[in-house]
């Protein structure tokens, strides 16, 4: 289980407090507007953004202290975290080791993430040679050998068409539950909400609120979200 317990986030004009928490496996849409602190919240949970308050625990245990790299988590951003000068087949085996001194068992099991998520023959391509999709597809693939327990996930896949957003989002959804991963994807668009999580936390006016059921909260949304929407 994931909990933010009274958790407190503060910079020159900006605070946000969370108090919630969410089930081992639980799929959860974080959305609001530009600047209210998602992207903040995420960071506080990896590790970037030391709160001034509270504490995040992971299955009871306080993560605070805990390096970016020492927490039971992945993240992905909207460049997909892959590094230019690297093939495709590196960036994804960083997943296992960073100095990328694999095993021939290390290596087969690179190959075979690839191929789950439809890279197979391009091992040997540099990120700038792919497509934003296959871009996405491989930072998934990192991910699906990483096996933690936490994903995160900021807009990853913001700057693709709809219908190429869609297939990487079933295959988030693929992944996820192939490693049983709680999920926390910043969006700010209610159909990839309603499409991927279960769980929707408006973050709104310095609070992030508490996890509700996705197609009811959008269904009769509150006054801020409908005013976040447009719909008031």
């Amino acid at each position: 289980m994931l909990q933010l317990d009274r958790v407190e986030l503060a910079q020159p004009g900006f605070r946000l407090t969370a108090d919630w928490s969410v089930p081992k496996g639980a799929r959860v849409a974080l959305i609001g507007p530009s600047g209210a602190g998602k992207s903040s919240l995420l960071s506080a949970i990896a590790g970037f953004f030391p709160p001034v308050g509270g504490h995040v625990l992971w299955d009871g245990s306080a993560l605070d202290g805990l390096a970016p790299g020492e927490r039971p988590l992945s993240i992905l951003f909207q460049d997909q975290n892959l590094f230019p000068h690297l093939t495709v087949a590196q960036n994804v085996g960083m997943g296992l080791r960073t100095d990328l001194r694999l095993s021939a068992d290390q290596t087969a099991r690179v190959t075979a993430a690839l191929a789950r998520v439809g890279l197979a023959g391009l091992e040997s391509r540099r990120p700038a040679e792919l497509s934003g999709g296959q871009q996405g597809r491989a930072a998934l693939a990192r991910v699906l050998l990483r096996a933690r327990p936490l994903l995160l996930l900021d807009e990853p896949f913001a700057a693709l068409g709809p219908a190429l957003k869609t297939q990487m989002l079933d295959l988030l959804g693929d992944v996820a539950g192939e490693t049983d991963a709680t999920v926390l994807m910043v969006t700010h668009d209610p159909a990839d909400a309603r499409r991927f999580a279960g769980l929707t936390v408006l973050v709104e006016g310095g609070t992030a609120h508490a996890p509700a059921p996705t197609e009811a909260l959008f269904t009769a949304p509150p006054p801020e979200l409908a005013a976040y929407l447009g719909a008031t």
